[in-house]
């Protein structure tokens, strides 16, 4: 890509007009946005472009729920963005060549973009910007959704880290995370300024993120607003009714005790910086158990940081143990009737069961059940975490490169500081303690107590049996 100089009077009135381009990716938002905060600083007309990517080396296509989730989430950002004045560039490709295209086509004096944390986004994104400032192009990346950079947090030794309290610990000793930027008032359109007639952007119908033949996203549809707007009502309300309660009742899934954002973080449609300034903020009031609250609200926002952290350092997370001798494990052969039923949520182990449901049915799961299902599925079935994990990856709308197998890998007891590997949740004791009154169980599972609802897949005291007994070979390979 070359971009020339101008010459001719006509030319230097267009070199005078060259753009930024802003690159948004999981960041589809206009407030705290660093990436577009600098572009606009330059006081330069904006291109505000994203590119769907399914052709870049070693970039992970995106399950079905995610695709849906994306299509609402653009068109609110497209909107947002036509209402302060510009609009979105849509294009669908290999990232590379068609930002260097777009570079050229509206010869652009910047790129900027949030920086990405997968090893392939992370090469993907390094060669863009050498070939952007070999080219004459300002090219820089900006931190804007994570906390705290992943290679910022280090061990004393210099590595990284695989326990949570410690990460967690030399993160909040450090400077406290900035102040969230501003939304701008305006967005400075290029398309007045320069020839646009042969600039063209993809029509978002057309690529066929929504489900058809058959349209299975209506209950996505019902439980979910995606976009910008949404993500900070969510937050203000949570703040405003749940997080004084959230320490205690954040368990139990049929109290409204959680903030529900997770969707909202993994696209961008909120930055972690908005959320912590505005819980830091909502905390100040508050005494006793509710600060506690407010503080294990933001130690859950560390959590999400330390995936990160993790995938940073292991970028083969979702396919391979993070714990080497877990690689001795004895998986049986997979049974896909079995797992069909698990899937399908007709394990009948009710909790199981209505985890499993509420996930097809809505692209989410409440966190202690996600931990239940997924522990049913490694240590009741024998079934190897990794097919668990692609089939979250598949149905949930907050899928992320990080959460989604770091979570499956510390409960199947292979991941960073995971759970002992003798830990295995009983779903019946689970549904009892957190559950007790049944009350997410049938908002989920309506045979539930009829004849019509399955019998139990397993026999629990059987099957820890033989959990236990296969996990005896990752302690002891030899034997």
């Amino acid at each position: 890509m070359t971009v020339s100089s101008a010459d001719t009077p006509a030319d230097r009135s267009v070199e005078h007009a060259r753009p930024a381009i802003v690159w948004f990716r999981d960041d589809l938002r206009i407030a705290d946005h660093p990436a577009l905060h600098a572009a606009l600083e330059l006081g330069q007309p904006i291109v505000a472009v994203y590119v769907l990517d399914e052709q870049s080396s070693g970039v992970r296509p995106l399950g079905g729920a995610a695709r849906w989730w994306l299509h609402q989430s653009l068109r609110s950002l497209a909107a947002s963005i036509e209402a302060l004045g510009a609009r979105l560039t849509l294009r669908r490709g290999a990232a590379g060549p068609i930002i260097a295209s777009i570079a050229q086509e509206t010869h652009a004096s910047a790129v900027f973009w949030n920086r990405r944390y997968g090893l392939a986004e992370r090469t993907l994104d390094t060669a863009i910007k050498s070939d952007l400032r070999a080219s004459g192009v300002d090219a820089r990346s900006f931190a804007g959704s994570l906390l705290f950079e992943p290679w910022t947090i280090q061990t004393g030794q210099g590595g990284s880290y695989s326990v949570f309290t410690p990460f967690w610990r030399a993160c909040t000793a450090g400077a406290p995370p900035r102040a969230p930027h501003p939304e701008p008032r305006s967005i400075s359109g290029w398309e007045g300024v320069l020839d646009a007639d042969s600039f063209s952007s993809d029509d978002l119908d057309t690529w066929g993120l929504e489900p058809s033949s058959p349209d299975w996203a209506g209950g996505l549809r019902a439980a979910w607003a995606p976009g910008e707007a949404s993500a900070h009502a969510l937050l203000d309300a949570f703040l405003a009714e749940s997080l004084p309660r959230y320490g205690s009742d954040r368990d139990q899934p049929a109290q409204n005790a959680t903030s529900r954002l997770s969707p909202h973080l993994r696209w961008g449609e909120i930055s972690p910086y908005q959320v912590w300034s505005a819980t830091q903020e909502a905390q100040r009031g508050l005494t006793g158990p509710a600060l506690a609250s407010a503080a294990r609200f933001l130690t859950e926002v560390g959590w999400r940081e330390f995936a990160y952290h993790v995938l940073f350092n292991a970028p083969d997370l979702a396919t391979r143990n993070l714990r080497s001798a877990f690689d001795a494990f004895p998986w049986p052969p997979l049974d896909r009737e079995a797992l069909t039923a698990w899937q399908q949520g007709r394990t009948g182990f009710a909790l199981v069961d209505a985890g499993m449901r509420e996930l097809w049915r809505t692209g989410s799961m409440h966190n202690r059940v996600r931990m239940v299902t997924a522990s049913f599925l490694i240590k009741n079935m024998l079934v190897d975490w990794r097919v668990g994990e692609r089939w979250f990856w598949d149905t949930l709308v907050d899928a992320d490169a990080a959460s989604n197998p770091f979570g499956w890998q510390w409960v199947a007891g292979s991941g960073a500081d995971a759970a002992p590997y003798f830990r295995i949740f009983n779903p019946d004791l689970q549904a009892a303690k957190f559950d007790p009154h049944q009350q997410y169980i049938r908002e989920n599972i309506p045979e539930f107590g009829t004849d019509a609802y399955p019998a139990p897949l397993v026999d629990l005291g059987e099957t820890r049996r033989a959990a236990l007994a296969a996990y005896e070979r990752v302690k002891n390979p030899s034997a």
